[in-house]
């Protein structure tokens, strides 16, 4: 993870678009390093369940619904592991729970465990409750992402949680993580799903040759 000074560059290659569908987006939205931490310090002034959730979705690349389906038992903070069912055919993963000392508001421990401090119980075996109880519906999930990228002055294609999810990609990516890694790393069955994420310039395919020729000879 770069500090909180950096942001990671990183380029999304053009995709065409298709005539039938003349409002289509070109390229994907992704936070920088700096905006997820200022949207996960908002978030953690609201509540601790909103810091929770909103860092297991960047840190885990969940999706809305996914983020909303997750059970108590889900969440093992003895073990530091996260069970997670993904959606739209992706994979059944079971991923760390990390802690960072460096960086507190990325140790996802202390989050899950604030949030459980002063969660209520009623039953429903949800980890994440909406305000009268009962899990929390994805729709209310985007509203609490929205509001706080709102506030926190996010341009306006920010401010959809699903940016967590291209931002971890393209983080990871950024950082020459290993694609099997990446793939791994946000429950892709497929590393051409993976693959969209990928962007590359003349100059570092030329680059990463030379650097992987060097060591070879």
């Amino acid at each position: 993870m770069a500090s909180a000074n950096k942001s990671i560059p990183f380029v999304v290659p053009p995709q065409s678009i298709a005539k039938q569908r003349p409002h289509r987006r070109t390229k994907m939205a992704f936070l920088s390093t700096d905006e997820v931490l200022a949207v996960l310090k908002a978030a953690r002034e609201r509540s601790s369940r909103d810091w929770a959730m909103i860092l297991l979705a960047y840190r885990h690349g969940l999706r809305a619904s996914e983020v909303c389906n997750l059970k108590l038992s889900d969440a093992d903070t003895k073990n530091f592991a996260l069970t997670i069912e993904r959606l739209k055919g992706s994979l059944k993963t079971v991923q760390p729970l990390s802690e960072h000392r460096g960086i507190p508001l990325l140790d996802e421990v202390k989050a899950i465990k604030s949030w459980l401090s002063a969660r209520v119980e009623d039953g429903s075996g949800y980890l994440f409750l909406s305000q009268k109880g009962g899990p929390l519906s994805r729709v209310q999930f985007f509203r609490i992402f929205q509001s706080i990228a709102e506030h926190i002055g996010l341009p306006a294609e920010k401010r959809h949680p699903h940016c967590l999810k291209h931002s971890l990609a393209s983080h990871l990516v950024a950082g020459n993580v290993n694609l099997a890694l990446v793939r791994q790393a946000l429950g892709h069955r497929s590393i051409n799903s993976t693959m969209i994420y990928v962007g590359t310039s003349d100059s570092q395919a030329a680059e990463a040759a030379q650097a992987a020729l060097m060591k070879i000879f």
